[in-house]
């Protein structure tokens, strides 16, 4: 069954399909979190800091095939909400092509910038073999990385996010199981669990991609026949694809620009930041897939002219954010030692683990402030109003990268990086909220905008 939200109880809805995406980008975070413990508990607090040194260049082509796959979300939850099956199958064919040219394109631009890339973050010379070697192989997997985020924007379309659930599932206890047979038998190093990423990276794409195809033919019947490719639809898709991509490209040049300025403070630093996202990075999957799950409920509804359910979906959202922050804040405030202590040998790297800590305990106990923005960009995303969803967006992180150096100038004191994602968090927040306050969000359905 296809999990309909423009019907029944808003908070049964979002429930019911936000859990699923939770699970999913929960076990998606065990790519990156194998990877870091194996080879922060089995090569050392160097290569650690070689692989988080990197991860942040890789977020910016993730970021790039997340926001075009928010776009390409968008527009077929609305026709779906609509029940206009046949231009929603253009939309997905559409799509499809666009990241066909796409993913190659940033294939060849991930792989030929890798030196200039490795002078510009400035990385410690110690760890620039490893750091080359990762990102090298990483950056292999762009297409897999490219067709998984647009079969599982299909998926979560469609109100199927138990789906991409099952994918990852898989995927991530094969990834695991590569890790340590590269890192541990093979002897491979870093290599090997950039090797263990990308091949588990290619095989959720493929068995997600093909299982969508055959779920859309299977189950969306039409009379009349999809186009290949729609121009019109193509740049429907554009109206929010490319500020989502904008907006993802600039927040993960941001965390580029981050990377640097915690580089500058050696490897201890470095290895405890890169243990700390890792833990943060699974923190804040509920709060963004809460947010994910009011943009479709949000599209959905706009697509079949209930704009009345959208306010209640907020509400929702809201609440299950408030609720759940709480509960992780609380968490990682009393905890965040023991899950640093994870990724690093505390008879070695006992300052490197206060460090991350220390920056788990900052973050967390705001975590209700992010889990607002996201909801409140999360409706206007939905809603077709992309234009404000990147200003409240960008202007987060414009002001988070400001903030760290101008306070790291003026302090010398790394914990202003800690404390500006909070100033980040507050300013969106504010501009998100005030904008969807205006209702103006109301008029961008781009369902209208899709018609040929």
């Amino acid at each position: 069954m296809n999990q309909n939200m423009i019907t029944g109880s808003p908070a049964r809805s979002l429930i019911a399909f936000a859990i699923p995406m939770i699970l999913g980008n929960l076990f998606q975070q065990f790519y990156s979190l194998a990877d870091s413990i194996i080879v922060g508990r089995t090569l050392g607090q160097n290569a650690l800091a070689a692989v988080g040194s990197t991860a942040t260049v890789v977020l910016v082509y993730v970021a790039i095939a997340n926001g075009l796959a928010i776009g390409c979300s968008v527009v077929i939850s609305q026709l779906f909400g609509s029940r206009d099956f046949t231009r929603m199958k253009t939309a997905f064919n559409t799509s499809f092509m666009t990241f066909v040219g796409l993913s190659i394109l940033f294939l060849v631009i991930g792989l030929s910038t890798c030196n200039a890339i490795i002078h510009l973050t400035g990385i410690p010379q110690e760890i620039v073999s490893d750091a080359k070697s990762y990102y090298y192989i990483y950056a292999a997997g762009f297409p897999g990385l490219f067709f998984y985020n647009i079969s599982n924007s299909g998926f979560n379309a469609l109100g199927k996010s138990r789906m991409p659930l099952l994918f990852l599932l898989i995927s991530s206890v094969l990834n695991i199981g590569l890790d340590l047979l590269f890192i541990l038998k093979f002897h491979w190093g870093v290599a090997g669990a950039a090797f263990a990423t990308t091949i588990s990276q290619y095989l959720a794409a493929a068995v997600s991609f093909i299982t969508l195809l055959v779920y859309i033919r299977k189950n969306f019947p039409t009379e009349e026949k999809p186009q290949l490719f729609s121009g019109i639809l193509l740049k429907t898709i554009a109206k929010v694809a490319v500020p989502s991509m904008i907006t993802s490209s600039v927040v993960s040049i941001g965390f580029v620009a981050v990377q640097s300025l915690i580089n500058s403070f050696g490897t201890d630093v470095m290895a405890a930041y890169t243990a700390a996202v890792r833990i943060d990075g699974i923190a804040i999957v509920p709060i963004v897939q809460i947010g994910n799950a009011t943009s479709t409920f949000t599209a959905q509804n706009i697509g079949a002219q209930q704009v009345e359910r959208v306010p209640k979906g907020y509400h929702v959202s809201l609440l299950m954010n408030a609720v759940i922050c709480a509960a992780v804040g609380i968490l990682l405030f009393f905890l965040g030692s023991a899950f640093v202590s994870l990724f690093l040998d505390a008879s070695v790297s006992a300052n490197a683990i206060k460090i991350g800590s220390e920056y788990l305990r900052i973050v967390g106990s705001c975590y209700f402030i992010m889990g607002a923005m996201n909801a409140s960009t999360g409706v206007l995303r939905g809603a077709g109003d992309a234009t404000w969803s990147m200003i409240s967006v960008l202007c987060n992180f414009i002001s988070r990268v400001a903030f760290s150096y101008i306070m790291v100038a003026i302090t010398g004191d790394y914990h202003m990086i800690w404390w500006s994602n909070i100033i980040g968090w507050g300013i969106g927040f504010i501009i998100g909220f005030i904008r969807y306050r205006t209702g103006k969000w109301k008029t961008k359905s781009l369902v209208a905008d899709a018609s040929e």
